[in-house]
């Protein structure tokens, strides 16, 4: 597209992304409140090979986390997109949809309507046939956007890659397919 985006939605564009995201998605994982739902804050370090793993994920499978930002003024706000599931969540090959946003954009209904345009997406270029997302239980915030999404609760799973004891192992599990 002529504005680099891959797609967009009515407010926000979907891009690959430039070093230029690098410092500000730096702040935005080093933030606490950002980060509150994570193990942990993001160093610069990991930040930038975050970065650099969603890139690689995009070259091997042709989607990923896409940068996202405001169109009215060029604003990179986050990330929202489809990642695919590189552990074990009872469901072979699955393909998450997620988001992180600067703190400054929340509360705008960007989340949402930037998770309406992945799904579409998804279903519609990419010819997926279902689309999982999950969070901890106590990331009501995020389960919120799942059901204005119109995702369905699937189920709920201990997070291995989260410590047993933490209050964030415990996840839901939320599903989407084409008939929904």
């Amino acid at each position: 597209m002529e504005n680099g985006y891959l797609f967009e939605s009515e407010r926000l564009g979907f891009r690959r992304w430039k070093a230029s995201d690098r410092t500000p998605f730096a702040v935005l994982n080093a933030n606490p409140d950002v980060m509150e739902f994570f193990p942990k804050t993001l160093s610069r370090d990991e930040s930038d090979a975050l970065i650099d793993r969603i890139e690689t994920h995009f070259e091997e499978k042709g989607y990923g986390l896409w940068a996202v930002e405001r169109k009215k003024d060029g604003v990179f706000i986050g990330f929202i997109g489809l990642l695919d599931v590189n552990f074990d969540i009872g469901i072979e090959g699955a393909t998450e949809i997620g988001w992180r946003l600067d703190q400054k954009f929340w509360k705008k209904g960007y989340a949402t309507e930037g998770a309406k345009a992945c799904l579409a997406y998804a279903f519609q270029v990419l010819g997926k046939k279902e689309i999982y997302s999950f969070t901890s239980t106590i990331n009501t915030p995020s389960e919120t956007v799942m059901n204005r999404v119109g995702m369905e609760k699937a189920g709920e799973f201990e997070h291995p890659r989260v410590p047993e004891g933490s209050p964030l192992r415990k996840h839901v599990l939320y599903k989407k397919d084409l008939t929904q």
